[in-house]
């Protein structure tokens, strides 16, 4: 029996061949039933996740039991084969093509490591404060960002299509999407056209051989029948619209599962860091400033200043850029953002010339990674920067930082 809790497998005898095959892959905690049964079975024996066949038949039931299933903590993977409608949110579609239960047994271990994630979240979260808990209550698209690969007709489309709904990061080319991998936390890949089949097997080799990757969200072309190490990879030909309809639900639980990692570093960090982020929270901040400050004076170090502002962002944009800002700065750096949705940090050891070059490295990588609400627009964040001065405290640096007669670095 594995240890993960049962699976409740709704699907017909159209799908019954293939849940046999998930049980043959190593899940053998699947549970069987019908539409008729299905809210029963899921009181009696609460699942781990949920399989069912396509719902177009019995939607109602279906759409009851997703409202059911999203109710429930810790997270319960809803998986639904062959989708053939829209989806509710927390439904992820998978579409039966070679080598069907191995692939699915990898998409419900994929989701019920979020599940496990979750749970350790939820059993850690018991002895924190109440406000730790505040992410819960938004959807995770808020916090995602997608990144859009193409050179096609449907570029133009997919953009706007998934803009609505999550930010979005453009590449042109397989090069500039491996430059945005790495620079920036990710939460999935859409993959239009304007590529050989030779080009795209080749950049889906390469992600299922990365385990930073590995996980990620996929939506590519039909095409190379290769099997990859992607539990997340779609294969979609359809217009921007059903590609926008499957990547939602699947970038959806990718975001989550981030919230979850944020909200994990943030009890490990005994609340100093702010969840949503990833860096200080203010009080923590000012309290770690001063100390800085002392020490520098004290040592007669070196310690520099930088303040990103984001005229007329959107909230989505100035968090994205904070969660850029967390991976990217120095392990001795830190930062925090404040209310008008600016951020500060700190560079010690760093004079004014290492601050400048600092400041502008981050500042480029935010300029060319984040993509504003406007069509075609980049983010060009605005950077100061000041250096402790021999009679300086945290307050009159500060308050320079913030003058208008201040030394900018953009």
């Amino acid at each position: 029996m594995s240890k993960h809790g049962p699976i409740l497998a709704i699907v017909g005898d159209a799908n019954r061949a293939l849940v046999a095959g998930v049980r043959a892959a190593g899940l053998d905690s699947v549970v069987e039933a019908n539409w008729a049964h299905a809210v029963q079975a899921l009181e009696q024996t609460p699942p781990a996740a949920v399989i069912v066949g396509s719902p177009a038949k019995d939607r109602v039931a279906f759409e009851t039991l997703a409202t059911q299933i999203a109710a429930v903590e810790p997270y319960v993977p809803l998986i639904v084969l062959d989708a053939a409608t829209s989806l509710p949110a927390n439904a992820i579609p998978f579409s039966p093509m070679e080598n069907g239960a191995d692939r699915l047994a990898a998409r419900l271990r994929a989701a019920l490591r979020v599940r496990a994630l979750h749970a350790a979240m939820l059993r850690r979260q018991a002895d924190q404060p109440k406000t730790s808990r505040q992410l819960a209550d938004s959807d995770p698209l808020q916090d995602a960002t997608v990144l859009l690969i193409g050179r096609g007709a449907s570029y133009p489309t997919l953009s706007v299509a998934l803009g609505v709904q999550m930010g979005v990061v453009g590449a042109l080319s397989i090069e500039a999407a491996a430059k945005h991998l790495n620079a920036r936390d990710i939460d999935g890949i859409v993959i239009g056209d304007g590529f050989t089949d030779r080009v795209l097997d080749a950049f889906l080799t390469v992600l299922s051989e990365d385990p930073r990757f590995r996980n990620l969200p996929i939506i590519a072309p039909s095409g190379s029948k290769h099997a990859y190490d992607l539990p997340n990879l779609e294969r979609v030909n359809g217009d921007p619209a059903q590609v926008v309809a499957i990547a939602l639900p699947l970038i959806r639980q990718h975001a989550f599962e981030q919230r979850i990692n944020r909200t994990l570093r943030s009890i490990d960090a005994g609340g100093l860091l702010d969840s949503r982020t990833g860096l200080l929270t203010p009080a923590a901040f000012n309290r770690d400033f001063e100390t800085a400050i002392k020490q520098a004076q004290t040592r007669r170090s070196d310690l520099s200043v930088a303040r990103f502002s984001f005229p007329e962002s959107h909230p989505r944009e100035q968090y994205d850029a904070a969660r850029i800002l967390s991976r990217l700065m120095r392990r001795m750096d830190f930062a925090t953002m404040h209310d008008d949705g600016s951020m500060t940090a700190v560079f010690t050891d760093a004079g004014v010339r290492n601050a400048d070059t600092i400041a502008k490295r981050l500042a480029s990588v935010m300029k060319y990674t984040m993509h504003s609400a406007r069509r075609g627009s980049h983010i060009d964040p605005h950077v100061r920067v000041e250096t402790l001065a021999a009679n300086d405290t945290a307050a009159s640096l500060l308050t320079r930082l913030a003058s208008d007669t201040k030394r900018a670095a953009s």
